[in-house]
This record gives structure tokens, C-alpha cells and sequence, in this order.
């Protein structure tokens, strides 16, 4: 209860609203074990939203852990929608990208700004790097999140909740080939900094000719992939 004598009015108020928030998103990412689905179909559907040909298709539920953990948003100029619903001063432009590539921070808490009451405020208008993000990406390549962030901690314990079906051979072997690319790209001088634009890289230059039936070669590590930038 707020008392006018107290020396921080809602410093109390805000301090129960935070542990109960926090008591809730850990109610939500220690549930069960989640269904990921069939990994071909799914790793042929990241690497889509990747290259930026569909969304990413989530079965977020409840979950708020990727909006909630101290994440860079990168938005490209050609968002106009997007830009249109995000205050200018949340926006600075984006270290080594093009001119009018910008990123949104977080807040004090390490949470995106466009989430209010739990929910996107801006859902139907969001940037392209979240219609595209998908944390079943760290279960698929191998890559832990967390490992050395505690500030992706949500993500973690989320991420290995789910659980991919492999009931072909060409399931288990594209699984084995992504996370075989992940170990691969972990040893290079110029391997991604951090673990999401490495699971990411991993994604893209898996076994592609197992889920398209082509041959590719692995792409540099200079991919442009639309991915959360981490702190």
C-alpha cells in the first residue's frame, strides 16, 4: 500500500507488480513440454521467413519472453507501417547498417516499450524482425541462448520446452545437419558474436538440399537475416 509519508511513493506497488509479473512469465515458460512440429517442414518454413518470404508461424500462446529480455529490434527503412506506430525517440539508427536502419531498445526492466499489459500494442503493425522470430531455432541448431546471458534467461527456459517430431528419415537427417552446421560455424574466426545470429546463420546453411531438394553451399557470415539484436 502506497503511504504518502512514505520517501518513494509506489516504490512498493511497483516492486509487487514486478515480482508478480516476473512469478508469472516463469509460470508460463516452466509449463510442459511443447510440440515444435515436423523439423523438415519447420526449418523449410524458418528459412522462408528468414529470407523474408512468409512469417514465422509461433505458437507463442501466453509467452512474452522474447519481448521481455533486453533485446535490440532492428527495423529497416522500408517499414513504413511500423515506423509510422513507434515514437521517434525510441529509435537510433543501427550500428554498421545502411543509412535509415534503425533499431527500438528496451526499457529499465529489459522489456520491448510496444508491450503494454503483456500484450504487442502495435501486434498488427510489428517490425519484420518479429513476425520472423522464432526461438524453436535454438532447440533446432543446439545453441544455447542463456548460455552465457542471463538476461535471455526467459528465452532459454522457453526454447527447451519444445519438442520436434522427426517421423521420416529426412527429418532426422536435416536436424542433424543443422546442428552440425551450428558446431561448424561455432569454430570460424568470423562466426556471429552471439548465440541468436549464430543459430540463425545455422538455419541458414543447413542441409538445404534435404528440405528443397538442391544443392547449396553454406552462406558467409555476413548474412543480413532479419534477427533480434542482443545486448
Amino acid at each position: 500500500m502506497n503511504d504518502a509519508t512514505s520517501p518513494n511513493p509506489g516504490a512498493e506497488d511497483t516492486d509487487e507488480e514486478k515480482a508478480n509479473e516476473e512469478k508469472v512469465n516463469e509460470e508460463k515458460v516452466n509449463g510442459a513440454e511443447l510440440p515444435a512440429g515436423e523439423f523438415a517442414a519447420w526449418l523449410a518454413g524458418m528459412q522462408a521467413a528468414i529470407r523474408g518470404e512468409q512469417e514465422s508461424d509461433v505458437p507463442c500462446g501466453a509467452c512474452t519472453a522474447c519481448c521481455t529480455s533486453s533485446q535490440f529490434v532492428r527495423i529497416e527503412p522500408d517499414e513504413t507501417e511500423t515506423l509510422a506506430h513507434i515514437p521517434n525517440e525510441l529509435l537510433f539508427p543501427a550500428p554498421r547498417a545502411p543509412r535509415g536502419h534503425v533499431l527500438m531498445g528496451y526499457d529499465e526492466r529489459g522489456h520491448c516499450p510496444m508491450l503494454v499489459d503483456g500484450k504487442c500494442s502495435i501486434y498488427a503493425h510489428r517490425p519484420r524482425t518479429c513476425r520472423a522470430y522464432d526461438c524453436r531455432i535454438f532447440p533446432a541448431t543446439g545453441v544455447e541462448v542463456d548460455a552465457d546471458d542471463d538476461t535471455k534467461v526467459a528465452i532459454g527456459l522457453q526454447s527447451r520446452r519444445w519438442r520436434f517430431s522427426f517421423p521420416t528419415d529426412r527429418d532426422r537427417v536435416a536436424h542433424e545437419a543443422t546442428r552440425a552446421a551450428a558446431a561448424s560455424l561455432r569454430e570460424r574466426d568470423d562466426a556471429p558474436l552471439n548465440a541468436t545470429g549464430l543459430a540463425v546463420l545455422a538455419i541458414e546453411s543447413g542441409d538445404s538440399s534435404v528440405v528443397h531438394g538442391e544443392d547449396t553451399s553454406p552462406p558467409k557470415t555476413t548474412s543480413r537475416s532479419p534477427t533480434l539484436e542482443e545486448s
